[in-house]
């Protein structure tokens, strides 16, 4: 099954962060807190506006990107938990 987002949202793929502390201690997964990074793996076609134009998003597949601790709404796709959200709950783009 695919996903395909309408407008101006988008679905992500949340990035595993590091299981351990910066002194060594390993982080259990209970512990752990839900990654805030994640990888853009689809787009919608754009933002309607009022004048009924259609605003092309900034973001594209494949860009990695910061969002809120509790922005989008979690699906369940082929048991891959995936975040759908709109492109303005993305804070920030991470360029290397």
């Amino acid at each position: 099954m695919k996903l395909r987002p309408l407008h101006d949202r988008v679905v992500i793929r949340r990035t595993e962060e590091e299981r351990t502390s910066p002194g060594g201690i390993v982080i259990p997964d209970t512990a752990a807190e839900k990654p805030i990074r994640g990888e853009v793996i689809a787009v919608g076609q754009g933002k309607v506006m009022e004048n009924g134009e259609v605003r092309k998003l900034e973001l594209k597949k494949g860009d990695k990107v910061l969002f809120g601790k509790y922005s989008g709404t979690e699906v369940k796709v082929e048991g891959e938990e995936l975040l759908v959200m709109r492109e303005d709950d993305v804070m920030a783009v991470i360029e290397s």
